[in-house]
C-alpha cells in the first residue's frame, strides 16, 4: 500500500456557523469517492473510481492508498467494513463484481459476479452478518442480492420487484438501501428509487410508497436513507443532480411508528441537491453533495447550510461519534460539529 499524508499539515476550513469545522485530511488522488465505511473513531474504509481504495487505521492521520491490481478502470462505489482487516467493495458496472478482503487490503478474492447484460449495482447495506445489495432494473425488475456470512456467499431474491418506466437507483453515495432493526429484531430492510419515479420500497415484504420527494426527470429523486432506530424515524434527501442548487422537496421526513411509513417535509429544506444523509444522534443530522453540506438539529425539521465544499458520501462510526466525509479528487475529510 501507498501511504499518504492529506496535505502534509492539517487544513482547516471555517464555516459561517461557529461550531463548524472540517479538517481535510487527504485529496489529489485521481478517484471520485462514493464508497465510505466507518467502523470505529480510529477505523475508516474508502473506495472509488480507477479501482482506487483507501484505509486508515489511526482516524485519518495517515491514510493508506492502492489501486487494486486487474481492476484499475473498475469503479468501487460501495465498501463495507467490519474491522480494520475485513471490508468488501462493489464494482458497479458490467459485469458486476463484489471483493472482499479478510488482511487489510493486501489481497483480495471476488465473492460476487454477474454478468448479466445492463447489470449495474448501486449500494449494499449489512446487519451483522445478513446482507443486502441492489442494483438497476434488468428486464424491468429491480436486481437485488442478499447475503447471511458477511458477504462470503450472495443469492439472488426470490421473488422480483417491477419497477416504473424511468425509475432506477442512484450510486451515488451506496446509502439508498437501509435496514429497519428494531428492539434488537430484524424488522426489514428499505430502499428508495429515483430517476421518473421516486419511491419508498420495502424488500421484505415487498410494499412500495411513493415518496413525496422531486421526481419525472432521470437526475431527479431519492439518493440516500438514514433512519435513526431510537426514535423509529427517518430520512430521505435527494433533489434534482443537474439543478444542485434547487432546494425544492429534496427532502422527506418519515415516521415509522404507524402501521405505514408516515411522510411529511422540513419547514427549512436543506441547500440544494444532496447526495447522502445521516444521523449523529435523535435530533443532529448532516447532509451532503455537490451543492454543499447541510446540518440540522432539530431532527431535520429545519437545516442550516455550513459550506459549499462539494462531498459525494458522509458517515458516522459505527462505534464511536466521529464523522467522515469524502469525494470528487479523491478528498478524504473529517467533520467536526
Amino acid at each position: 500500500m501507498k501511504r499518504l499524508f492529506g496535505l502534509s499539515a492539517i487544513l482547516f476550513l471555517a464555516f459561517s456557523a461557529k461550531s463548524q469545522q472540517i479538517k481535510i485530511l487527504t485529496e489529489g488522488n485521481k478517484t471520485s469517492i462514493r464508497g465510505l465505511s466507518v467502523v470505529n473513531d480510529k477505523i475508516f474504509w474508502a473506495s472509488g473510481s480507477n479501482g482506487m481504495v483507501a484505509r486508515s487505521v489511526d482516524g485519518g492521520a495517515t491514510i493508506g492508498w492502492q489501486q487494486i491490481k486487474g481492476y484499475e478502470k473498475r469503479d468501487f462505489r460501495d465498501v463495507e467494513a467490519f474491522d480494520s482487516n475485513t471490508a468488501i467493495i462493489m464494482g458497479v458496472d458490467w459485469p458486476a463484481i463484489i471483493l472482499k478482503t479478510k488482511d487489510g487490503g493486501k489481497n483480495w478474492y471476488k465473492v460476487f459476479e454477474d454478468s448479466t447484460k445492463g447489470m449495474f449495482l448501486d449500494a449494499m447495506e449489512f446487519n451483522n452478518q445478513d446482507g443486502y445489495v441492489i442494483g438497476d432494473p434488468v428486464n424491468g425488475k429491480m436486481f437485488k442480492a442478499y447475503t447471511t456470512d458477511f458477504g462470503e456467499t450472495w443469492k439472488t431474491n426470490t421473488w422480483e420487484t417491477d419497477l416504473k418506466e424511468g425509475e432506477a437507483f442512484f450510486a451515488s453515495s451506496g446509502s439508498n438501501i437501509k435496514f429497519l432493526n428494531f428492539n434488537n429484531t430484524l424488522t426489514t430492510c428499505y430502499a428508495v428509487s429515483g430517476g421518473k419515479s421516486s419511491r419508498l420500497i420495502n424488500l421484505f415484504d415487498q410494499k412500495i410508497f411513493i415518496l413525496p420527494i422531486v421526481q419525472g426527470k432521470e437526475s431527479t429523486g431519492a439518493n440516500s436513507i438514514d433512519i435513526n432506530l431510537k426514535i423509529r424515524k427517518g430520512i430521505v434527501v435527494g433533489g434534482d443532480f443537474m439543478n444542485d442548487k434547487d432546494t425544492i422537496l429534496n427532502c422527506v421526513l418519515i415516521n415509522f411508528n404507524a402501521v405505514n411509513p408516515q411522510f411529511s417535509h422540513p419547514q427549512t429544506s436543506p441547500h440544494g441537491y444532496k447526495s447522502c444523509v445521516i444521523y449523529t444522534d435523535e435530533n443532529s443530522l448532516i447532509a451532503c453533495g455537490t451543492s454543499g453540506i447541510d446540518i440540522s438539529k432539530d431532527g431535520g425539521m429545519n437545516w442550516q447550510f455550513i459550506s459549499n465544499e462539494s462531498f459525494h458520501v458522509v458517515q458516522k462510526a459505527k462505534k464511536g461519534s466521529s464523522v467522515f466525509l469524502a469525494g470528487g479528487k479523491g478528498r478524504i475529510a473529517q467533520l467536526f460539529f
